[in-house]
């Protein structure tokens, strides 16, 4: 570039003139280009260092493969992000190559602003002697991970030990980091002395602040000085002594020794002497003081509460969210169901005035007259609302049913007398032309979206076409009955549709026991999602009855531990207790835990009742009694709910039915306690009660393929590393046996789990849990392996379980014995 003489005037020339390019001089805009390339710049490196810290060993093997466009990288900048990362970080210098990008964008900075660069010569300087020593420091301390001092830092610090040893490289780096404090920092001996001599002054005046008004209390109350009185006192029958020093020949009433306060300056002692000699009355003030010692005891402040404690966390990190762990999971979209529906329902109006004149005229033949009828059609259903006239008794309307589905000629006719809530009488009559209600317009209904339950359940729509939610939280327990072929496996596929597509993993787990092995396999795919097992079992669906069992004594077992958790909590139920967490209010490491719902889906109970009898039906009854605090819900599915499937107890905490189609009406009482369900017509049409009033709904149909097509989506997912563990359970003739045929089995951390216990004396799970950091279910099985061994004793409900070795020394002649 050549000179110009500043002092001429700059004359513009033509670009196209080769004059021109030689006194070219750098513009304003070029400045702000170049600058804002290096702003850019700096930021893209700053990407591609942090994301090669997350994803650094993925893309290690295509950064040779750069000219590869099917090889895939996961850096934030793509290819040329995880070059650069290679370059500086990894090849380079590692941590310290963060001062790169400051150094860029300052740079950058200046010439956007257009500030001088020589004011950078300094910061330039200091920053990269600071990458070098910063480098080497992280290579020196970090040689288990060469990302941290980059391979420029490892090498510098493997060649500088190979000369001077590892404390003469520390020494290295120490000096270094003295010239940095010393030149960059300005840190000097008498900066660091007169901070130590500002604090200890600031502490000083703490120190006499606390003490001021301890010594301003002391001096109101001066034994130095007292008044003297000079005359008796009138009433006093005993000698007033106004100061005495205590002598080995006076007696003094200590009880009698009480101050009375006249001023704020002296103070009047009023004892009772019994002496052996005659009183004496001592009028001389005495210069030596009574020695009393006046203490004032500060209560100390209690501590801050709990609640307290918890708005803070709450403040500083906001509610707990037991979604965080996947929060990127999504909710199964509306388009993986089919539309079966043809356009909604179809209302035939010559089907409705022939049914509604036969009616009329059928009631007519036996001199009942109607006042009004109304027609409300429904999927499946249509529900004629009659009037009678007055006089009309009830029971001679109700007693025609049979007269009047043979005038319908239809299949099905249901008289309701009267409809709960209107003063109507009903007769409801199938269509001859159902429809189908799918299972996408049931989800997509807005009473479903917009429901705010706890487990929202969306069984199909109602004679009015209305889409029929219900809490599953509340009922609290689901029993379904019916004949075979009549809808239930389809009605619990509905179920467990309607709960995918409303509540997330973390807050709904599921046990799925399928005794026909066919009809719930295809929830498999969301095992690690949605599904909760026992330990070491493979499928997370039972199909085998005997390992029913042991699922169903685990779910109590996980009962039990639930009610100790909300014991401990001071709360009354799940949604309490969650609540109570999420605000932070619980502490995680005293056990608590978020806990989710579970669900228990049972299909085709009578098998079970039939091979295993009394060791389900026990759990059974314990859940169905008990679990509905704790978030813990049965739905059970049988063809014939009899006495010897379902007991008295067991059917009395099933208030939510659903009867689909039977074939006579003492099946129907059983079921519902009232017939009606003799009266359906199959595929689906159902009677659902809650404990009150009967609802005739038509079920939503869910087929195979979409159902498929749901857990493929959700199962593609990132999920949990493991499927939700339910707590191990070891039967009384299992119990111990395991463990002591195969040691090797054990865990890994038995014998330092085993060395806690025998410290602590306490044999709890929840000690594991805060000592090692386990999670419950494994500091479960370290406990449950101790009793095996008989090294703890067995569980006592909420206590501790008993440690039956006394100490240290003896736990290692136990280990010793075993090994020989």
């Amino acid at each position: 570039m050549a000179k110009t003489n500043k002092k001429e005037p700059v004359v513009k020339k033509d670009p196209a003139d080769p004059e021109a390019k030689k006194g070219w001089r750098i513009s304003k805009q070029h400045k702000i280009l170049a600058g804002s390339l290096l702003v850019l710049f700096s930021v893209a490196l700053l990407l591609s260092f942090i994301s090669f810290y997350i994803y650094g060993q993925k893309d290690q093997s295509a950064v040779e493969q750069l000219t590869d466009r099917s090889t895939q990288v996961e850096n934030w900048l793509g290819k040329f992000g995880a070059y650069l990362a290679d370059v500086f970080v990894y090849n380079g210098f590692g941590m310290a190559s963060f001062l790169f990008v400051r150094l860029l964008f300052l740079t950058g900075a200046y010439l956007v602003l257009d500030l001088p660069l020589r004011k950078l010569k300094n910061v330039w300087f200091w920053d990269l002697f600071a990458i070098a020593v910063v480098s080497v420091l992280l290579g020196f301390f970090a040689t288990f991970m060469p990302e941290l001092g980059g391979v420029v830092g490892y090498e510098t610090n493997l060649f500088l030990q190979d000369f001077i040893g590892k404390a003469g490289t520390l020494m290295v780096l120490i000096f270094g980091l003295i010239i940095y404090l010393i030149f960059k920092i300005k840190i000097s001996p008498e900066t660091i002395k007169a901070l130590f001599e500002r604090t200890k002054k600031e502490i000083g005046e703490d120190l006499d602040s606390i003490n001021t008004p301890v010594a301003e209390s002391n001096s109101l109350y001066n034994l130095e000085e007292f008044a003297v009185d000079d005359e008796p006192d009138e009433e006093m029958e005993e000698p007033t002594l106004v100061i005495q020093k205590p002598q080995s020949q006076f007696e003094i009433n200590k009880e009698a020794l009480k101050p009375t306060i006249s001023s704020a300056s002296e103070l009047i002692l009023e004892p009772t002497l019994r002496t052996s000699s005659p009183p004496i009355e001592v009028t001389r003030q005495i210069e030596t003081p009574i020695e009393e010692t006046f203490v004032i005891e500060k209560v100390e402040e209690e501590d801050i509460v709990e609640e307290n404690l918890a708005s803070k966390l709450v403040a500083d990190f906001g509610l707990f969210d037991p979604t965080l762990e996947l929060s990127n999971y999504k909710f199964p979209t509306i388009d993986l169901l089919k539309d079966y529906s043809t356009g909604g329902i179809t209302i035939n109006q010559e089907e409705l005035e022939e049914n509604k004149n036969r009616i009329v005229e059928t009631l007519r033949n036996y001199k009942i007259e109607i006042a009004q009828i109304k027609a409300t059609v429904g999927p499946s259903v249509t529900l004629y609302e009659i009037v009678p006239e007055a006089g009309i008794r009830i029971s001679k309307i109700k007693s025609l049913e049979d007269d009047i589905a043979l005038s319908l000629s239809a299949l099905g006719i249901r008289i309701i007398a009267p409809i709960p809530g209107k003063g109507t009488i009903g007769i409801e009559v199938p269509n001859k032309n159902p429809t189908m209600v799918a299972m996408k317009t049931v989800i997509a209904s807005a009473r479903f979206q917009e429901a705010e339950m706890e487990l929202p359940i969306a069984l199909g729509k109602t004679i009015s076409n209305e889409t029929f939610v219900v809490d599953l939280a509340k009922m609290p327990h689901l029993l379904m009955a019916g004949a075979t072929g009549q809808g239930k496996s389809v009605g619990l596929n509905a179920v467990l549709t309607s709960l995918l597509y409303k509540k997330h993993p973390a807050e709904v787990k599921f046990v799925l026991v399928d005794p026909k092995k066919v009809e719930l396999t295809l929830f498999n795919k969301i095992e690690r999602h949605y599904l909760a097992k026992l330990p070491d079992t493979e499928d997370a669906i039972i199909t085998d009855n005997n390992k029913v069992i042991n699922t169903l004594n685990s779910l109590c077992v996980e009962m039990d531990n639930r009610y100790s958790l909300l014991k401990e909590a001071m709360v009354r139920n799940i949604k309490e207790y969650n609540d109570k967490f999420k605000s932070r209010k619980l502490n995680p490491e005293n056990g608590h835990r978020f806990l989710p719902y579970i669900v228990l889906v049972v299909d085709e109970f009578a098998d079970l009742i039939m091979t295993a009898g009394k060791e389900v039906e026990t759990p059974i009854a314990r859940l169905a009694q008990l679990a509905r605090a704790i978030g813990i819900h049965l739905i059970i599915a049988t063809q014939r709910p009899s006495v010897n499937v379902i007991t008295g107890i067991i059917k009395a905490n099933f208030p939510a039915r659903i009867a689909f189609r039977v074939t006579s009406k003492i099946d129907s009482r059983t079921i519902l306690d009232t017939q009606g369900a003799d009266q359906l017509i199959g595929r689906g049409d159902m009677l659902y009660t809650n404990g009150n009033d009967v609802v005739r709904v038509q079920c939503a149909f869910v087929d195979t393929p979409e159902v498929e097509r749901i857990t493929e989506f959700i199962g593609s997912q990132k999920a949990y590393p493991n499927a939700y563990l339910l707590p191990e359970f070891i039967g009384e003739d299992e119990s111990g046996i395991k463990f002591d045929i195969d040691i090797s089995e054990r865990d890994s951390l038995f014998r330092e789990a085993a060395e806690i216990i025998v410290t602590a004396q306490q044999g709890s799970a929840s000690l594991l849990q805060r000592k090692l950091k386990l999670g419950y279910n494994r500091a479960g099985r370290l406990i449950d392996q101790m009793e095996a061994a008989g090294i703890v004793g067995p569980f006592e409900g909420s206590k501790a379980r008993a440690v039956n070795i006394p100490d240290l020394a003896s736990l290692d002649q136990f280990f010793n014995n075993e090994e020989t």
